[in-house]
């Protein structure tokens, strides 16, 4: 079945919701491709309360604000929404991509101009018993616990002292949870203060410069042993201690979804402050490829709050590229580049600004 629209969307997370919201009302035909039965993306499993500004939903937690962006995007007259559907494919000379509804139902789907915003993948770890039953990614066990209900374990050890594994760890010991311990490679917490300081004000030890050996168990997950790294993030031996735990909790990065963007023949670098290859793109989010737009984590894996200021300035670079710019379209647009360089300021934003530095490349407009 063919398909035509003006702008594509492909995600329905923070990044491609606050794209479409942009668009809403444009006049333009758009429309939005989601693999879940749900739009929100990462949104939906967040409990915290986000902080910065009002326009960035401060004091709103992140399932709420997915709600409020599902909600604009689902009621605009413009906007059409796919779930359950997955872009499987590009073909550059006819410049359509295949979209697999419900697994069944095959579409190609032509369009103008479209916005990659298809996130990021969780990182794993190498080491011995890593396929034990009770090893999670931290996504996995925000999505059992926050969206279904489901508790992972009773004795957790998080690996990782990033805002995911900081904040993951508190929402299991608020759910009842014994969080023993987080486990942190690097000689210092790589997360925000104010997450490191509930966790430690819970009673919660973080180990830096350790990471995990083994995971011990027969059909599961019942203990696992630690080593401490020198300065080289070399084990050092001798050092080893072991822990009991029904559940390992793995927070320990993303890597940006880009496989898309390969296939658009976009310009690609790996930058490891980023998380891995992410496209080169102008500061309104346009790749080298013409017309092809990125935001969120698939452009450089960040923040909610930065993925949804990109996807706005995402989606008002699409429409200005179709000439159909919405009402305020420039005030718009300075305010979200002002927001945006503000969150990547001071020492935090230092790993993103250099990052940022190795794919910015002047105006593809």
């Amino acid at each position: 079945m063919r398909i035509d629209c003006d702008v594509l969307i492909i995600g329905g997370g923070p990044a491609g919701l606050c794209a479409a919201k942009t668009l809403c009302n444009t006049g333009l035909k758009v429309l939005m491709l989601e693999r879940d039965p749900f739009l929100g993306g990462q949104l939906v499993k967040q409990t915290h309360l986000f902080f910065g500004s009002k326009e960035q939903y401060a004091g709103t937690r992140g399932f709420e604000i997915g709600k409020l962006l599902t909600e604009e995007v689902t009621s605009a007259s413009n906007v059409t929404v796919m779930l359950e559907t997955t872009a499987s494919g590009f073909y550059l000379e006819e410049n359509f991509i295949l979209a697999l509804e419900k697994e069944k139902i095959l579409h190609q789907v032509h369009f103008k101009k479209v916005i990659v915003a298809t996130g990021a993948s969780e990182k794993s770890l190498l080491f011995e018993g890593n396929d034990l039953p009770g090893i999670y990614g931290a996504g996995a066990v925000q999505t059992l616990m926050n969206l279904y209900g489901v508790l992972p374990g009773q004795d957790i050890v998080m690996v990782g002292s990033g805002n995911i594994g900081l904040i993951v760890s508190y929402q299991l010991l608020q759910a009842g949870v014994k969080v023993k311990a987080i486990i942190e490679a690097a000689p210092v917490v790589g997360g925000y203060f104010v997450h490191a300081a509930k966790v430690r004000r819970m009673g919660i030890p973080i180990y830096t410069q350790t990471t995990i050996k083994r995971a011990i168990g027969q059909s599961k997950l019942e203990k696992i042993e630690t080593i401490c790294l020198d300065a080289n993030w070399q084990m050092v031996p001798g050092t080893e201690k072991t822990m009991t735990c029904d559940t390992l909790c793995l927070a320990v990065g993303l890597a940006p979804m880009s496989e898309l963007l390969w296939q658009f023949q976009c310009d690609m670098q790996y930058v490891s402050e980023l998380g891995g290859y992410v496209a080169k793109r102008d500061s309104h989010m346009q790749t080298t490829h013409p017309g092809v737009f990125i935001a969120g984590d698939v452009s450089g894996v960040e923040e909610a709050s930065s993925a949804m200021l990109e996807g706005t300035i995402a989606g008002l670079s699409a429409a200005a590229s179709l000439h159909q710019s919405p009402e305020s379209a420039d005030q718009l647009m300075k305010a979200s580049l002002d927001f945006l360089e503000g969150m990547h300021l001071g020492p935090i934003g230092e790993k993103i600004r250099s990052g940022l530095s190795k794919v910015e490349v002047k105006s593809c407009m």
